[in-house]
Parts: structure tokens; C-alpha cells; sequence
């Protein structure tokens, strides 16, 4: 079992960044991959970024690439989301979520989840 809590949401002007943090109960090296995804009211839940491998591959979803960075800590077994130029549309409530290993089909662990506004 794997807990999650997320830190960092809330609101910011358009334009404005903020850094969400994610920290996992157990070593975020024995991870397979990390990652952040995000829900607004009467929408499915949507990819963000992810983090996997020894190496630290990223992937992001087109509409925050050149703005989100997702990044690692392994000493304190926190994952970050840094968001900058952020835009009305990317309020959200955001959720973060672990992979165990490359062999499972999907992020079966998930955070509760932190509310970011971005105003006008």
C-alpha cells in the first residue's frame, strides 16, 4: 500500500506558478513511475505529466508542455509538479499517482487530491 499526499494547491492569477508537491509513503526510487493528473467538475480525469525509470523520463501532455516541469526528489520521496504561465484553464482539482512497476497496467495508487484556481 502506497500513500500520497499532495501540498501546494491554490489560487493564482493567470500568468502566475505554483509548485505542487506530492510525498509518498514509501521510497520513491523502488517506483516505477510517478505522475500528476488533474479533474474539473463534469470532466473524465486527464493526464498531466509523468516521471518513470532510473532515469527520470518525463512526459507531459501537450497543452503544459514548455510551462509544467515535473521533477523527483528521492532523498525526501517527493515528487514535484512546477507550474508557471499558468493559464484559467488549467484549474483543476490535482491528483497525484504512483505506478509501481513497469508491469502493472496503470497508477493504481492515488493521492487525495489538491484544488488549484487560476483567476482571470
Amino acid at each position: 500500500q502506497v500513500q500520497l499526499v499532495e501540498s501546494g494547491g491554490g489560487l493564482v492569477q493567470a500568468g502566475g506558478s505554483l509548485r505542487l508537491s506530492c510525498a509518498a509513503s514509501i521510497r520513491t526510487s523502488s517506483l516505477w513511475a510517478m505522475g500528476w493528473f488533474r479533474q474539473t467538475p463534469g470532466k473524465e480525469r486527464e493526464f498531466v505529466a509523468a516521471i518513470r525509470g532510473s532515469a527520470g523520463t518525463t512526459n507531459y501532455i501537450d497543452s503544459v508542455k514548455g510551462r509544467f516541469t515535473i521533477s523527483r526528489d528521492n532523498a525526501k520521496n517527493t515528487v514535484y509538479l512546477q507550474m508557471n504561465s499558468l493559464k484559467p484553464e488549467d484549474t483543476a482539482v490535482y491528483y497525484c499517482a504512483v505506478r509501481v512497476a513497469p508491469t502493472d497496467p496503470q497508477f493504481a495508487y492515488w493521492g487525495q487530491g489538491t484544488l488549484v484556481t487560476v483567476s482571470e
